[in-house]
Formats: structure tokens, C-alpha cells, sequence
């Protein structure tokens, strides 16, 4: 199992960045894809999810109506489209697969278990 994230970059606020998460070595029937950020002092904390079987998704109340997580149907490739960007995103990124997920709520650390290499996100004037 093996998952990378990437697409992070500076940004001035109010932009925008997609993060990208590449999977392989799993099944997509009943797979859940998480992401998670991470700011300097601060808990890791889970941002949105996206199950497979059933398109179902769920966003931080935070990140809601700002930030959209969909998928690629070609590719073994779940996004993360970041919009209206604060300072307050800035952060570390992280995509990771759920173990007992069922993307019901905000995503859980501990319910993933595969995580992916990090990408910054910077949000800066």
C-alpha cells in the first residue's frame, strides 16, 4: 500500500490549490481515502473524506463550502480542491487510507491506517 501527496505550494489568501493523493496496492470497492493537516503546535486534524463505494463525503466544518474532495475515475487519484484559502490553512497535508471508515464524520487518525509523504501548504500575503 502506498499513498503520495502532493500539489502543495505558497499561496496568497483568498487563492486556491488542489492537492492530489496517489494510491496503489489496494482494492477501491470499500476503500476510504482521508485527509489530514497538521499546523506547527497543533494536533493533527482530519479536513475530509471520500468513500468509494458510494461517492460519500464529509468536510471539516472548517473547510466546508471552501474545500471540495472528489476523484479521478482514470486514475487511482483522490483531490483536494482548496478554495478561498486562509492563513489559518496553512499547514501540513496528508492523505492516508481509512481502516474503519465509513466517512460518516470528520475523519479520525486513528481510524487510517496507510498515510502518504506530506505537502505544505502555505497560505501568505
Amino acid at each position: 500500500v502506498q499513498l503520495q501527496a502532493s500539489g502543495g505550494g505558497l499561496v496568497q489568501p483568498g487563492g486556491s490549490l488542489r492537492l492530489s493523493c496517489t494510491f496503489s496496492g489496494f482494492p477501491l470497492d470499500y476503500a476510504v481515502i482521508g485527509w489530514f493537516r497538521q499546523a506547527p503546535g497543533k494536533q493533527r486534524e482530519g479536513v475530509s473524506c471520500f468513500k468509494f463505494s458510494d461517492g460519500r463525503t464529509h468536510y471539516a466544518e472548517s473547510v466546508k463550502g471552501r474545500f471540495t474532495i472528489s476523484r479521478d475515475n482514470g486514475q487511482n487519484t483522490v483531490y483536494l480542491q482548496m478554495n478561498s484559502l486562509k492563513p489559518d490553512d496553512t499547514a501540513v497535508y496528508y492523505c492516508a487510507r481509512g481502516a474503519a471508515e465509513l466517512c460518516r464524520d470528520v475523519p479520525f487518525p486513528s481510524r487510517y491506517d496507510y498515510w502518504g509523504q506530506e505537502t505544505l501548504v502555505t497560505v501568505s500575503s
